[in-house]
């Protein structure tokens, strides 16, 4: 195995999605590649497992177009898909000094749907959660980290506040009831019938069933509502709020062109006539709410939900059972 010695990886070749149009799952395909190479403050991880999030999907697709002016405005500039990863490190540049080869490690890194991903020290990786397989922590990064930077940082969340999660049982709604739990909150969840117990048994205080009631008009009051669906309108969502309420909106649909842009746009001009907060937010990735991430895990107030696993090969699969959208939990890729 290489250590501070890298020429033994520099000509190596791995396995990884592509895509050079976009375009439905469909142009997807799985190649053999050069390895990438570590510079000196780098780490080369062998990945394990990797996660599906909404994004890729969106990258896929090139959608909403407005996204295209910076992913390519005819045909993607990077090729690879993925961001999380769980996986071993094997090698690492000669600047680095907090990971050895051998070391468990999990993450994010662009192009993670391939046997192997660089990232910098200094980059959004950090130990495993001890106790978690590897496909049970590749389901953590993005999700968990958003719905953590939304409830504590945009909802600033606090001991006994009232919370709402709109999509409770998908990759951040199953992270987001079990944080609003561990930071004191009482917590419903609003899931489809299937997923009632799923969400229940995750920590939710109360649990709505959208195909039998509308969460919207149960006369109910929050502190924060996380929508990570957007399905209904702002009035309705406000009307959930306290007079000092926030609402943190993760989603919606839109046209082509803007997509959910459209429906932020309209929260931030809102955002500044009402009393109510609408804030707007973008998922940081960074090591030091991994770490956070993993202390929640390993003192057992956070456990991922994988609701179901496909290998690289799958990955097309995997991406278009994501974008129907009503995943259960996280959609993990093992390698």
């Amino acid at each position: 195995m290489c250590q501070q010695n890298l020429s033994c990886v520099r000509k190596a070749a791995m396995k990884a999605i592509r895509y050079y149009a976009y375009g439905p799952p469909e142009v997807i395909s799985l190649e053999e590649t050069g390895r990438p190479e570590p510079g000196d403050d780098g780490v080369l991880v062998r990945v394990r497992a990797a996660s599906v999030n909404p994004g890729d999907w969106h990258l896929l697709r090139g959608s909403p177009y407005v996204f295209r002016a910076v992913a390519g405005l005819t045909r993607p500039k990077a090729h690879g898909l993925g961001a999380d990863f769980a996986g071993v490190v094997e090698a690492v540049g000669k600047e680095v000094t907090r990971f050895a080869p051998g070391d468990e490690v999990y993450g994010c890194a662009p192009g993670s749907f391939a046997e192997y991903v660089t990232v910098p020290e200094s980059g959004p990786v950090t130990g495993k959660p001890a106790g978690l397989t590897f496909e049970q922590a590749a389901a953590v990064p993005t999700s968990a980290l958003t719905a953590l930077q939304a409830l504590r940082d945009k909802g600033r969340l606090a001991q006994g506040q009232k919370v709402l999660v709109n999509g409770a049982a998908g990759g951040i709604g199953t992270f987001a009831v079990q944080l609003a739990k561990a930071y004191g909150a009482e917590v419903t969840g609003v899931c489809g019938g299937g997923n009632v117990e799923l969400v229940r048994s995750i920590g939710a205080d109360d649990v709505i069933d959208y195909t039998r009631q509308d969460f919207t008009r149960t006369g109910r009051r929050y502190d924060v509502v996380l929508d990570n669906v957007g399905n209904r309108p702002v009035a309705d969502c406000r009307r959930l709020l306290t007079p000092d309420g926030t609402y943190l909106h993760n989603s919606g649909s839109g046209g082509r062109w803007f997509g959910p842009m459209g429906r932020i746009i309209r929260l931030n001009a809102l955002n500044l006539v009402v009393r109510h907060a609408l804030p707007s937010f973008v998922t940081r990735e960074n090591a030091a709410d991994l770490v956070t991430l993993r202390e929640l895990i390993e003192a057992g107030r956070l456990a991922p939900v994988v609701g179901r696993t496909h290998p690289l090969s799958e990955v097309p699969e995997a991406i278009a059972h994501v974008e129907r959208g009503h995943a259960r939990g996280k959609v993990v890729i093992t390698l």
